[in-house]
């Protein structure tokens, strides 16, 4: 495994593979994993990133973080096209998937730990294993199937009860669930703060029974590739430090506005705009 034996304690620990997103100019990096470790750094947090990976992968991109890389065969490797009926995506190769005993003692009790599954690779039991942790959601993995020709469609997630029931807090997009309202209604029997992210329309925020809309500032639209991952980590880490989920949906709506404005993890927020949108005052 490609890290030091030596790791250091984290604040914020991502869980989920970082993925080859095969593009016209060739493969890049990405996945939830890449997208909220950037964000969690440019926070100002001490991020540590449990992932699985071919060796080979080219993880520099990362390097201001701790990467534990598990060696693998492949790297998660996806394609999407676009087509009149809207994004088709493909799941070309798919990495080790990622259990218990690959957490070092050291990031046992991190204060925040993200499930980021993008291909069913994050063991649920997970959810349960961190007891002294916040945990944050970004079930869209575990919503996802293929068929035999690699193409990603919406699955049933059997184990929803069970892994909702024991998080904090959840971020999933109105793609990950079909755009089927009644999983989202069933959702929200298992959990007390569930986010819907609806694109460029911004997000929806259920709290304890009551809802809210937060529209995004307009922005001139580049790549919305990972603009729910930055929205995912910037939201977990500000209801972590103000227990707000308002202002913490407020918050990450901001950033990841600013994420669509730049391509693939360019996109990622600075340390300076995410400090400036901490004291910024939305009319």
């Amino acid at each position: 495994m490609r890290y030091s034996l030596f790791v250091q304690p984290v604040d914020y620990l991502v869980i989920g593979h970082v993925t080859q997103d095969l593009s016209p100019g060739g493969p890049v990096l990405g996945g939830t994993a890449a997208y909220a470790a950037l964000t969690a750094r440019a926070m100002g947090l001490r991020v540590g990133v449990i992932t699985a990976c071919h060796p080979e992968t080219d993880l520099s991109p990362l390097s201001e973080v701790q990467v534990l890389a598990w060696p693998a065969e492949h790297t998660t490797t996806f394609e999407n096209l676009s087509r009149p009926e809207g994004r088709v995506q493909y799941l070309h190769r798919l990495a080790t998937s990622l259990q218990l005993n690959m957490v070092p003692e050291a990031w046992r009790k991190t204060p925040i730990v993200h499930l980021a599954p993008v291909a069913q690779e994050v063991d649920p039991k997970l959810v349960r294993a961190f007891p002294d942790s916040f945990i944050g959601l970004t079930p869209q993995g575990w919503l996802r199937a293929w068929d035999a020709q690699g193409r990603v469609h919406f699955t049933e997630w059997p184990e929803a009860r069970y892994v909702l029931e024991a998080a904090n807090a959840a971020v999933l997009s109105l793609e990950d669930v079909a755009g089927n309202e009644a999983i989202i209604e069933e959702m929200l029997a298992s959990i007390r703060v569930l986010v819907v992210t609806e694109g460029a329309a911004g997000a929806r925020l259920y709290w304890n029974g009551d809802l809210r809309y937060f529209r995004p500032p307009a922005v001139q639209e580049v790549d919305a590739t990972g603009a729910g991952d930055v929205f995912a980590a910037a939201f977990f880490i500000r209801l972590h430090q103000t227990r707000d989920p308002w202002e913490a949906a407020r918050y990450a709506t901001q950033l990841a506005a600013i994420s669509v404005t730049r391509p693939g993890l360019a996109g990622v927020p600075t340390a300076a705009e995410a400090q400036e949108k901490l004291v910024e005052i939305i009319p």
